[in-house]
C-alpha cells in the first residue's frame, strides 16, 4: 500500500518555509551566543561540581521580524529630510538612555531595552564546540599494540540473517537479475529468495594508546582561584580524553612537597597543605613510565597545574625532569596559575626551555583556562620536531 501523498499550497509552502528560516536563524544565534560565552561557560563553577550531566542557561537577545520601524523621537535620520544635509551634520540626538544600553543617561530611561532570553543548552553541544579543534599532539601509531576492542567489517553478503542487516542494493539487483532470467523487465514484487543480508565480523585493530599524567599542586600556597582554576582544567581534560579516545590511560598525581598516585575522586576533593616541590611529581611520573608505560607502546603526556611558588632548591632537579621526560614524551605542559602576576624563580627557568614538544601556559583570570587547554592540545606543526 502506497504512503498517502500530501501536496502544500504555495501560502503554505511559503509559511512551512518561513518557519524553516526562523528555526535555522534560531539555532544560528544560539550557536553563536555560545561561541561568545565559551571561555566563561567551561569556567562555570555549577558545571564543574555536577557529573557532567548539566543543561546550561545561555542568555541570547530575540530574534526580531523584518518589519519597518517608525522614528518615535520624529527626529531627522538617514534618508529623511530635504537632502540639504552635509557630511558631519548632526542629524538629531535621542533623548535619554540609547535602547540596551542600560545606565547612560541621567535618572531612569524612557527608552526600551532590548530583549534577551535564556535557552536551554545541553553540555554536550558545548563539549562539540569546544573539543572541536582540539587533538593530542605529537600522536603516533603504536602498531604492536591491538586494541582490547574489536573492529567490525562487513565480509560476506547471505540470502539469511538479521533484518537490520539487509543490503537494499544487493536485494534489488538479485530481484532484477531473477527477473531478466524470466524475461521479464522491470520490478515486481520481491520475493524471499531475493533478500541479501550482510554479515560482519569482529577483528582486533591496531590503536594508538596513550597515557596522560594529570599533575596538581596541592600545597599551601595554592588560594582558592588557584584551586579553582586547577580543577576546572582537569575537568575538561578528562572529559576530553574519555570523549575522543578509547585508548588513553589517566594517571592522577597530587602533590606538595611529595607527590602521591591517587584515585580521580581524591585528586579533585584532596585539601591544600604544606610546602611545594613540583620535582616530586615529575619524579613519580618518570617512575611509573620506566615501570607501566613503556614509550615504546604508549604516546606520553604530562600536564601540570601549578602556582609556580616552588622551593628555590627544587628549581633545579625540577628542570632536570622535565628534560628527561621531554626525551620520552609527546609533549609536556606546565601550566602557571598567577592571578597577581608575581614572578617567579621556576617560571624564570622554565622559560629558558626551547624545546618543541614543551608548552608554558599561563592562566591569570577564568577566561584564560580555555585558551591554556586550546594550546596545550593544538597538534604540532609539520617539520616543528
Amino acid at each position: 500500500m502506497r504512503e498517502p501523498l500530501f501536496i502544500l499550497s504555495r501560502e503554505d509552502w511559503s509559511l512551512h518555509r518561513k518557519g524553516y528560516d526562523d528555526q535555522r536563524r534560531h539555532q544560528e544565534k544560539v550557536k553563536e551566543a555560545i561561541r561568545q560565552r565559551l571561555p566563561d561557560l567551561i569556567a562555570d563553577e555549577s558545571i564543574i561540581l555536577t557529573d557532567g550531566k548539566q543543561v546550561v542557561k545561555v542568555p541570547i537577545r530575540s530574534l526580531d521580524e523584518f518589519r519597518f520601524r517608525f522614528n518615535e523621537n520624529k527626529g531627522k535620520r538617514v534618508g529623511s529630510g530635504r537632502g540639504d544635509s552635509r557630511v558631519g551634520d548632526v542629524l538629531g540626538q535621542a533623548g535619554g538612555a540609547l535602547p540596551g544600553s542600560g545606565g547612560m543617561g541621567p535618572g531612569a530611561g524612557e527608552a526600551p531595552g532590548i530583549d534577551t532570553y535564556e535557552v536551554h543548552v545541553e553540555l554536550e553541544e558545548i563539549e562539540d564546540m569546544v573539543f572541536a579543534d582540539w587533538r593530542l599532539p605529537n600522536l603516533k601509531r603504536k602498531d604492536e599494540v591491538q586494541s582490547t576492542a574489536d573492529g567490525l567489517a562487513w565480509t560476506d553478503v547471505r540470502p539469511k540473517g538479521l533484518s537490520g542487516n539487509l543490503d537494499k542494493r544487493r536485494t534489488l539487483l538479485h530481484h532484477l537479475r531473477r527477473n531478466a532470467a524470466r524475461g521479464v523487465r522491470g520490478i515486481g514484487r520481491i520475493r524471499e529468495e531475493d533478500l541479501r543480508y550482510k554479515v560482519w565480523e569482529e577483528h582486533p585493530v591496531p590503536d594508538s594508546r596513550a597515557v596522560i599524567f594529570a599533575m596538581m599542586d596541592t600545597s599551601g600556597s595554592m588560594g582558592e582561584f588557584e584551586k579553582y582554576a586547577a580543577r576546572t582544567a582537569f575537568f575538561w581534560m578528562t572529559r576530553f580524553l574519555r570523549r575522543q579516545y578509547r585508548q588513553v590511560a589517566i594517571e592522577f598525581i597530587a602533590h606538595h612537597t611529595a607527590a602521591k598516585r591517587v584515585s580521580e575522586e581524591e585528586f579533585f576533593t584532596r585539601a591544600e597543605s604544606g610546602g611545594t616541590a613540583c620535582s616530586s611529581a615529575y619524579r613519580l611520573a618518570l617512575d611509573l613510565i620506566r615501570d607501566q608505560y613503556s614509550p615504546s607502546r604508549y604516546n606520553i603526556y604530562t600536564f601540570h597545574v601549578s602556582d609556580g611558588d616552588n622551593l628555590p632548591s627544587d628549581n633545579e632537579p625540577c628542570l632536570r625532569h622535565i628534560r628527561e621526560l621531554l626525551e620520552l614524551a609527546c609533549a609536556v605542559g606546565f601550566a602557571e596559575v598567577n592571578p597577581y602576576n608575581r614572578p617567579s624563580l621556576l617560571i624564570s627557568q622554565l622559560q629558558q626551555l626551547d624545546h618543541p614538544d614543551f608548552r608554558l601556559l599561563r592562566i591569570r583570570e577564568r577566561s584564560d583556562i580555555l585558551g591554556a587547554l586550546r594550546q596545550f592540545f593544538t597538534p604540532a606543526k609539520e617539520g616543528a620536531r
